[in-house]
């Protein structure tokens, strides 16, 4: 069976470890290459884009895809979109892998928006020096703030707008609690501005900010096409597979 894997998230290296691991798989993984440094999965890489849901349909046919698993990032609305679409076109099963999502615990001054331009907006009143955790795509929703200021933290520098007043900390997951505690400390955050992208690696910030009575301001995440199938884990993943 040849899976197409979208995705570089964690749970797809997983999934494509252990696919390859069972000896009867054929596994492609597939990254948009948005990151210099990509941490790549076992087996078959490709990386670019497929030039839209049409490109992607050609592709699964040359390649004779027998499944598809949508397993990018939670906020990757038009990979997911155009995977939706190709699956249908080419009658490949299609699987959204989602890791679950953050939720607030006793303690959390959490804030609930739908975007990140509603997030720019909700920080009027929340406090002026701001930790930005959404990522370098999507630092141009607040490059018309001039009043607060930023410390945005991506993988890679950042090639769209910024705010006036923003420093830049490249660094990668997985973070601990005692590094995110230091971080906010250190440049003196009063609000942290992030995506509720779930999972481990990057959810010790949430703690930090909880301990120190600090707002989150968080972006939901966009349901999963409508009509596809979504597995919370690896190993719903792997089940599904094993019954086409």
């Amino acid at each position: 069976m040849h899976v197409l894997i979208l995705g570089g998230t964690t749970e797809a290296r997983r999934l494509a470890a252990d696919l390859a691991a069972d000896g009867t798989h054929r596994v492609t993984s597939s990254l948009a290459g948005r990151v210099a440094e990509p941490r790549l999965p076992v087996g078959e890489v490709r990386i670019g884009g497929f030039g839209g849901p049409a490109g992607l349909a050609a592709w699964l046919r040359e390649q004779h895809v027998d499944a598809l698993i949508d397993a990018t990032h939670p906020f990757a609305e038009r990979i997911s979109r155009n995977a939706a679409a190709a699956a249908a076109e080419v009658h490949v099963p299609l699987l959204a892998l989602r890791r679950p999502g953050w939720g607030p615990v006793d303690g959390d001054d959490w804030h609930l928006v739908g975007s990140l331009a509603e997030a720019a907006r909700a920080l009027d009143g929340l406090g002026e020096r701001v930790f930005l955790t959404t990522g370098r795509q999507g630092l141009g929703a607040f490059a018309h703030l001039e009043q607060h200021w930023f410390l945005a933290r991506s993988v890679d520098a950042p090639d769209t707008p910024l705010p006036p007043r923003t420093e830049l900390l490249l660094d990668r997951g997985p973070f601990t609690l005692e590094g995110e505690r230091a971080v906010l400390r250190a440049h003196r955050i009063d609000v942290l501005v992030t995506k509720d992208s779930g999972g481990a690696a990057t959810a010790p910030k949430l703690t930090a900010a909880r301990e120190l009575g600090l707002p989150v301001v968080v972006v939901r995440r966009p349901p999963a096409p409508a009509g596809v199938p979504v597995a919370a884990d690896v190993a719903a993943a792997a089940a599904w597979l094993a019954v086409l």
